[in-house]
């Protein structure tokens, strides 16, 4: 295939709201430019971009799909993405190597919930953004209304840069701004007549013409004086500033187009190839240690690993940016992060799933390689001698959670091996075994993320698994002081055990003072790995503990806050102070002297007003303002207690503290309740305290498990 120049190598990811067209959009790019000779939908389930059996079953993308075009001397690499948050994952290793945002907007709807949640990730990574507004030929299509909307919502640097004359089932015409023609698509779509603009557009075209002009000149000085000069700019000069306020975030441009019907699509790739930047004139790549690397063919060679796939008969395909120099079949390159050397046995650009193979790769390009032994998702290659290690993405935190089992114990070995290979390949999932639950936890981004996983595991890796509701990590701690003395004395023939420990248990605050009224002799502090302290005074006087079983004592005591006496969790947060006892010449030891602290610390613990704490969840709603009132019933019955509402665009942000035990599945429901209009974000905020009743209930049910 041939090698294009790095200034002609465009890298675009499409992104948006499902059903915007994204997919559609990318099939036709590839027909525009005779990658394809003829057009799939997703319908049929049979375009490049949709090509895994999950995908045709869900009728949606979940992958992150890589493709190019070749369109008049340019190369433009195409990443289509999932427009389902479930799969946010995908959208950040997208734009991560992107060069340029295509943001679809579906102009029946305008900016969506999902446009919002797309774009916060957009304004992370700063990258130049174009908005292209697609179904403009549906009949319910509102081109003005969308363009208000994305106004409101992203400000002006939202540039128009065409309109549609008869948007609606009628539609096959659009006035250019920047070439100031009009394009008129025949009926079945294609490429379009170029025509003068109407008289009855004239005075509205030559109007949004100028603001363009303006728009354009505002970014660079030196187009300013032209435009007061000349009071006009031509298309090259036009170009300039438009690119100039791209790579500042100052110009968001927007065309208009069906990707359905193939109107527009062809004008776009146009700008992408004149006016997008090219990888090489982005800021430079930073690294873990703070250097730059310019995106330059001269340099030695360097790439990044935004993805890794893993397919049943090919294996790992590991999918790269370079970032420098170039990359060649045959190369060896050094991984610093798992201190390897990796060879690059084959080089491939990706169509789906599509493999053509290539002898090298330039700085800007995209590609794909197979049979990395050591080379994850995040990780860099470079020539030995130039070690960079480039930042690595930083992925959202899990949203939703779920206990999963193995319906053969057989298969329970190689689950734990085949979760760790998903992981590998999506970030966003993650699997712990609790030894605190004693469950294996699967974690994702939503309820189809969780179901998608299950999927795979069922259909590619044969692993059949239940989904089980997951335990709450709750912890123990006490509300009052209290004190216990327990004697431990075993006889059997020969030397006994004996041990008496009396001990007084009070709770932890931070920065608390040491409790009065005692003989302190030594203090300890204990961070405990489940959070909170256990803070151990030795009060002993006179010697009536030896000070070698102070250990054993502390040791059950640990003991006893791994297990807690309520419900056997956690527990956090106590003083105790070992202030008397007695021993034994000869019957006392070490495994007595822990059973005594055992005993005496539980009897004391459930003594001092034991209390039960919950994990609580800071959590973040996107909704439209005419839903808030049933997303707030809904956390109210949840026992959430609402700490705020904030405007964000045109949408609320319902701010909440609401315990983790309450949200079990709440991906669903939201969902439900806002036919998909919403979304959520959760953090850990802190523990609190269980309700009286919620406590009582949880007790007894450990309670009735122990009989």
């Amino acid at each position: 295939m041939k090698v294009f120049d790095q200034k002609h190598i465009k890298n675009i990811v499409l992104l948006g709201a499902a059903k915007s067209g994204k997919t559609t959009l990318a099939e036709t790019m590839l027909f525009e430019a005779g990658i394809i000779n003829r057009r799939g939908t997703v319908e049929d389930k049979n375009t490049v971009s949709d090509f895994h059996e999950i995908e045709h079953e869900r009728g949606n993308s979940i992958y992150a799909t890589t493709m190019h075009t070749e369109w008049r001397n340019y190369k433009i690499n195409i990443i289509d993405t999932p427009g389902l948050d479930d799969f946010s994952g995908e959208i950040v290793s997208s734009l991560r190597v992107a060069d340029t945002c295509v943001i679809l907007m579906n102009t029946q709807y305008g900016v969506e919930v999902g446009t919002e949640l797309i774009w916060n990730y957009v304004d992370e990574f700063s990258k130049p953004t174009i908005f292209a507004f697609n179904q403009v030929d549906h009949e319910k299509s509102n081109f003005q209304n969308s363009l208000e909307m994305a106004k409101s919502r992203f400000g002006d640097a939202v540039t128009l840069m065409q309109y549609p004359v008869n948007q609606g089932e009628n539609f096959n015409s659009i006035i250019d701004l920047l070439k100031m023609v009009m394009y008129k698509f025949p009926k079945e779509g294609g490429k379009p007549e170029k025509l003068p603009i109407p008289v009855s557009e004239k005075e509205r075209a030559d109007e949004l013409h100028n603001e363009l002009v303006e728009k354009a000149a505002e970014n660079d000085e030196n187009l300013m004086e032209l435009y007061f000069e000349k009071g006009n700019l031509d298309e090259d000069e036009l170009r300039k500033g438009l690119k100039i306020g791209m790579l500042n975030h100052d110009v968001f441009p927007v065309f208009c187009l069906s990707a359905k019907n193939n109107m527009g699509s062809g004008r776009m790739m146009g700008f992408i190839d004149n006016v997008a930047p090219s990888a090489n004139e982005l800021y430079p790549e930073k690294t873990l240690d703070g250097k730059e690397v310019k995106c330059d063919v001269n340099q030695p060679a360097s790439l990044f690993v935004f993805k890794t796939l893993v397919e049943p008969y090919l294996g790992k395909i590991t999918f790269f940016k370079v970032c420098s120099g170039e990359v060649k079949v045959g190369q060896e390159l050094f991984n610093s992060q798992s201190d390897t050397i990796e060879r690059i046995n084959q080089l491939f650009i990706m169509d789906g799933k599509n493999r053509h193979s290539v002898e090298k790769l330039v700085a800007g390009d995209i590609g794909a390689t197979v049979k990395l032994k050591n080379t994850n998702t995040n990780q860099s290659l470079h020539e030995k001698g130039f070690d960079v290690s480039f930042t690595p993405m930083k992925f959202p935190e899990p949203r939703i959670r779920t206990a999963i089992v193995p319906q053969s114990k057989n298969h329970e070995d190689k689950l734990a091996e085949v979760i760790k290979e998903i992981h590998e390949e999506d970030l966003t999932i993650e699997i712990e075994y609790s030894k605190e639950l004693k469950q294996l936890i699967l974690s994702g981004q939503g309820e189809l993320h969780l179901q998608v996983t299950k999927w795979r595991l069922s259909h590619i890796y044969g692993i059949e698994i239940d989904f089980l509701t997951p335990k709450i990590p709750y912890r123990e701690t006490i509300n009052k002081t209290a004190s216990a003395n327990y004697r431990h004395k075993k006889q059997s023939g020969g030397a006994g055990q004996f041990a008496e420990v009396t001990l007084t248990i009070m709770p932890y605050t931070e920065g608390m003072a040491d409790p009065e009224g005692f003989n302190i002799r030594k203090k300890e502090e204990i961070d405990l790995e489940w959070g909170g302290k256990l803070v151990f005074y030795n009060c002993i006087v006179g010697g009536v503990i030896d000070s070698r079983f102070l250990p054993s004592i502390l040791k059950g005591v640990l003991e006893v806050m791994e297990e807690g006496p309520l419900t056997h969790s956690y527990a956090r947060d106590v003083c105790f102070l070992v202030h008397d006892g007695k021993m034994h010449p000869v019957d006392s030891n070490d495994i007595s002297f822990k059973i005594a602290g055992t005993k005496a610390f539980k009897e004391a613990f459930l003594e001092a007003d034991p209390k039960l704490l919950e994990p609580i969840q800071n959590l973040e709603v996107l909704c439209p303002e005419e839903l808030v009132g049933e997303v707030m019933t809904d956390l109210q019955s949840r026992r959430a207690i609402i700490t705020g509402i904030d405007s964000k665009g045109i949408y609320q942000v319902i701010n909440a503290k609401v315990p983790l035990a309450e949200l079990n599945r709440y991906s669903t429901s939201l969902k439900s309740i806002t036919q998909g209009r919403a979304s959520f974000n959760l953090s850990f905020s802190g523990y609190e305290l269980v309700p009286y009743d919620v406590q009582s209930k949880l007790v007894a049910e450990n309670e009735a498990a122990e009989v």
